[in-house]
């Protein structure tokens, strides 16, 4: 039987499992096991147990759903109320104003959230009644909140992040490290983007303008103080080398906890309806990694990554020209599924070939990372899209019209990586 008749009918099983509404971890499973039942004689059963079982015994997956909690707790409190008003006093200069509240306030959201759709939602519940009440446009209210709220997948503590070093044994700290400068230029690439557009569109943005002094702007702030105190808290233990990123993961619950007690935002109420939203998701993630994992497993005794490796290399593609392969077919791959299936479905696949490319794992993980949040605000199963419109009541497709500057922006962060790995690599290889 030729390897590419067991790769197709492999790929068809999962389509078809896939479409049926079958969850993703299911599906992995299954595949696993049709392709070890029919093509292996290994014994199926004790290597799905003790798979699963030690996929799931991970320490550093300990960290996964204490920063899912940690951001579940802030969802729920007053820290985005409070961004807004310590955030909006310092835009009126820039061209474009309050639309680089989305952009910022996504930005630090992004950092003590570590959920792409946590940011969307949250940034969006109090930005949009408040720019569409001002008179702002609805294409860039929506589009720039669209965009940035991507970074909550990129700018650590990030989710996706976490879930790709457990299932390609990268180190999450040197991961977390590693997103810094690509989360900043993507912020430099919004917020340059919002200014030349209002340059050129000034009679579409509203004509108020608030003066404030600088003591103002600095009484206003102090609202920034706790926000600021968590991502220190938090970020700042584990590139001091204080902390794992699962002891920060818990520093940050008990200071989330805390701040949103002090903002008189938690109840029992909140409490326990935060633990059973962070519980919920943790078990969806850990059970979609487990099956990835017995996936991989079943994937090596077949012999397809060791075949699809041998076959990048005999047809002798330049890095450039792998990346760009794997760069459409992220972005295809991300209309139909969400970000961490993405990840884990395809690790076991493509890993084989990123090292045979001799490509570094930790940057892959900064690039697949940016690619999956282009396919967030790509529709039909953009993530970012459906938050937005169940916050706007738009059509989707509105919406997606809405976030394309900032897809395309994405674009030119991930040529800029590729050209310049660099800006992944410098901060975690000299720190």
């Amino acid at each position: 039987m030729s390897e590419l008749f067991l790769i197709g009918f492999l790929l068809i099983v999962l389509l078809v499992l896939l479409s049926a509404g079958l969850w993703v971890a299911f599906s992995l499973m299954a595949v696993g096991i049709v392709g070890m039942a029919l093509f292996t004689q290994a014994p199926l059963g004790d290597i799905l147990a003790t798979t699963i079982w030690g996929h799931s015994n991970s320490w550093a997956l300990a960290a996964l759903p204490l920063f899912i909690w940690m951001g579940e707790i802030l969802f729920r409190s007053k820290l985005s109320q409070d961004m807004f008003i310590g955030l909006s006093p310092w835009m009126n200069r820039l061209p474009g104003r309050l639309l680089h509240v989305n952009i910022f306030g996504c930005g630090v959201f992004a950092a003590v959230s570590g959920s792409s759709a946590a940011t969307a939602a949250t940034i969006g519940k109090l930005s949009i009644p408040e720019l569409a009440k001002r008179g702002y446009p609805e294409k860039m209210m929506i589009g720039t909140l669209a965009g940035s709220a991507t970074l909550g997948l990129l700018i650590p503590p990030s989710i996706i992040l976490i879930v790709y070093g457990v299932a390609t044994e990268q180190s999450i700290a040197r991961l977390f490290v590693a997103g810094i400068l690509p989360g900043l230029l993507l912020v430099g690439l919004f917020v340059g983007y919002v200014i030349i557009w209002s340059l050129l569109n000034k009679d579409k943005l509203p004509d108020e303008y608030e003066h404030f002094t600088l003591r103002e702007k600095l009484y206003r702030s102090r609202r920034l103080i706790p926000v600021l105190l968590l991502i220190s808290g938090v970020i700042g233990s584990i590139y001091a080398g204080i902390a794992s990123p699962t002891d920060a993961a818990a520093v940050g619950v008990v200071l989330a906890l805390v701040l949103s007690w002090q903002s008189q935002s938690l109840s029992r109420e909140t409490f326990f309806a935060g633990l059973i939203g962070a519980t919920k998701t943790s078990c969806m993630i850990a059970f979609i990694l487990a099956g990835a994992a017995f996936l991989t497993i079943s994937m090596g005794f077949t012999g397809i990554p060791k075949l699809l490796a041998e076959w990048i290399a005999s047809l002798g593609l330049s890095q450039y020209a792998l990346l760009a392969a794997l760069t459409v077919f992220f972005v295809i791959l991300g209309c139909f599924l969400d970000g961490i299936s993405v990840v884990v479905l395809t690790t076991s696949v493509v890993m084989p070939m990123v090292y045979q490319a001799g490509i570094d794992p930790l940057w892959f993980g900064i690039f697949i990372v940016i690619v999956v949040e282009m396919s967030q605000i790509t529709p039909p199963v953009g993530f970012n899209l459906f938050v937005l419109q169940s916050l706007t009541g738009r059509n989707i497709l509105v919406i997606a019209w809405a976030a394309l500057p900032f897809f395309l922006l994405m674009f030119v962060a991930l040529a800029a990586i590729v050209v310049f790995p660099q800006i992944a690599t410098y901060l975690p290889n000299n720190m």
